[in-house]
């Protein structure tokens, strides 16, 4: 027995060493294991050579070679074969399909960049064309506003010269207006508020003005009933179609009727949504938009009624 075990060590060596290869590529092809740790593990491989007809001849004992190899060898050798043409780097780690470039999140983020942008250029817009108003008021007589004349709430006549001495704020609007005018109305509320608290010697030199553009509803009670509701030192004019008419015309104002009923008498009217302020001799000295905020309206007007032309 002895006899035999002795006298075949290559072939139990074999069989050894076969069985712990066949272990070996078992449990990595179950596990995955990274290669670092193979690295670690493996750095130095002791490869034995099958016994060859050469050394046999030599007492018969094995000969051995250690060779010492590297760590990317080390790892090389224990990748497992199902990973052969897979196209994986790290064959040792799990690995997940490469998700779509595109999000709910990034479509989210584009929309509102998107929505930005158009907001930023309307409120440019609107700033470039208040500075265009400004340059030309400063370097000449605009071609805005002239002669007018319209009713008043007591059923007198008022033209542009029964305010010469004032300053006046104009605005175009409509009693039926849902949402628009009354805000802009509002606005010239806070502004003469703010006068009257802060500049009170400006503020009696300023009067508001609204004027209807849609006088075939806005007759003077339903104008009385409207005033109501807005600053007591608001002035409401309205007049015949034709009246109104030739003022909007002369102000360079829009107005159009929209979603109009079929019988005519109900719809709204889309106007142009500016106040103009005019100087005490009755000459437009600026425009304010939508866009400006009741602070913003203050500060010009300070600034324009404190204004010193230099000799």
């Amino acid at each position: 027995m002895l006899l035999s075990v002795v006298g075949k060590p290559c072939s139990a060596m074999r069989s050894l060493s076969l069985s712990q290869s066949i272990s070996r590529r078992v449990l990595t092809a179950r596990t995955p294991v990274s290669p670092a740790i193979i690295q670690q593990k493996n750095a130095t491989l002791v490869l034995r050579r099958p016994l060859s007809s050469s050394s046999s001849s030599s007492g018969g004992k094995p000969a051995a070679a250690t060779t010492t190899a590297s760590p990317a060898s080390a790892a090389a050798a224990a990748v497992p074969q199902s990973t052969a043409g897979t196209g994986l780097q790290n064959p040792g780690f799990f690995y997940f399909q490469n998700k779509s470039p595109v999000s709910w999140t990034s479509l989210f983020i584009a929309g509102v960049a998107s929505a930005s942008a158009v907001a930023y250029y309307r409120i440019e817009r609107e700033r470039r064309l208040e500075s265009a108003m400004g340059k030309v008021v400063s370097t000449g007589k605009p071609a805005i506003g002239g002669p007018w004349s319209l009713i008043d709430l007591e059923g007198n006549i008022v033209t542009e010269q029964s305010f010469v001495g004032k300053w006046t704020l104009l605005y175009f609007g409509f009693a039926r207006c849902p949402d628009i005018c009354p805000s802009e109305m509002q606005k010239v509320a806070r502004v003469m508020d703010t006068l009257k608290q802060k500049h009170p010697e400006l503020y009696k030199k300023v009067v508001p003005l609204f004027v209807s553009v849609d006088p075939a509803r806005d007759s003077i009670q339903v104008l009385k009933d409207y005033a109501k509701d807005f600053h007591p030192d608001y002035v409401f004019l309205t007049g015949s179609p034709t009246q109104v008419q030739q003022m909007a015309k002369k102000y360079r104002v829009y107005v159009s009727k929209a979603d109009e009923s079929e019988d005519g008498e109900d719809y709204l009217v889309d106007h142009s949504i500016v106040i103009y302020f005019h100087d005490d001799a009755g000459e437009l000295s600026d425009c304010f938009t939508q866009s400006m905020r009741a602070s913003d309206v203050v500060e010009k007007v300070v600034e324009k009624m404190n204004y010193k032309p230099k000799n």
